[in-house]
């Protein structure tokens, strides 16, 4: 099984080229190939499939996050999706319409340098009020959905999350019944804000690109700075590097960022199949 390794501000992924379609990603499969010490190392895993819709986007982006759960989108993976694409010839720079389970959505890039993903609308659920807490501390949360569902909550530090190895408590539950993206956001200045982020299904995470948007829309709300009739631009710094935000009055996000590509090669066939058995006995499979 061929593999190649990806990053955009350090949130990475194995990209799996399923060309044929003939590839089942079970979780077991996708946790061995995550697994940090074990494995590859990711949060998550992006096939590469033909886009069975027969829409104009020639392919799928099916992903994972690093547990072997399914997310509807991620902002930073879609741009490394869309660099492989290009670099291994499937598509041409430019404009790039790639199916994902929250619909099609156009990437922009050249031969080189960063990418930007038109995100789509954004919604701010009516859940009422939401407090995430973290040990024994607590924050109100606005929620933002893009499309992936969002928590967010500003802190006066970001070291104010701690660890992060545990997922935030939402309070009450029933605000997130599938779990939520949690993040946590300090301002810098005028259209500049910083972050960290749990993300369902992975854990805390070097950077979130759906979590970015979630975070720059909320802070935009909280400010009275939502565009009536020009886009604005919110930097996000997150652990792994910065992304930009553009927030359109259309109520539409675009993300723009790295996507890198940093390694090749191909999993061995005798491990995998060690592993991925090991792992379904351990889950009771």
């Amino acid at each position: 099984m061929a593999f190649v390794k990806g990053h955009g501000t350090e949130n990475d992924f194995v990209v799996l080229p399923d060309l044929d379609d003939r590839l089942v990603l079970t979780p077991a499969l996708v946790t061995v190939i995550c697994d940090r010490h074990g494995g590859l190392g990711a949060d998550g895993v992006l096939r590469v499939a033909p886009n069975p819709t027969g829409s104009a986007a020639p392919w799928l982006m099916d992903y994972r996050n690093a547990d072997g759960s399914i997310a509807e989108m991620c902002g930073n993976g879609i741009r490394v999706f869309a660099r492989y694409l290009v670099d291994a010839g499937l598509a041409m720079p430019g404009e790039v319409a790639i199916e994902t389970r929250s619909g099609v959505r156009l990437v922009r890039l050249g031969s080189t340098g960063d990418v930007t993903v038109d995100l789509g609308p954004f919604q701010r659920p009516e859940v009422g009020p939401v407090r995430i807490r973290i040990g024994q501390r607590g924050w109100a949360a606005v929620a933002v959905r893009m499309p992936n569902p969002h928590l967010v909550a500003f802190v006066e530090h970001l070291d104010d999350a701690g660890d992060l190895r545990a997922a935030p408590a939402i309070d009450p539950p029933t605000a997130a019944p599938d779990g939520a993206n949690v993040e946590l956001v300090v301002r810098r200045g005028p259209g500049h804000i910083a972050m960290r982020v749990y993300e369902r299904g992975v854990g805390e995470t070097r950077s979130c690109g759906t979590g970015a948007a979630a975070a720059a829309i909320a802070a935009a709300y909280d400010a009275g700075e939502l565009p009536s009739s020009s886009p604005i631009d919110v930097r996000v710094d997150v652990p792994g590097g910065a992304l930009v935000v553009t927030v359109h009055p259309t109520g539409t996000a675009d993300l723009t960022g790295p996507a890198v590509l940093v390694a090749r090669g191909t999993l061995d066939e005798a491990w995998l199949a060690a592993r991925t058995l090991a792992a379904v006995r351990s889950s009771g499979g």
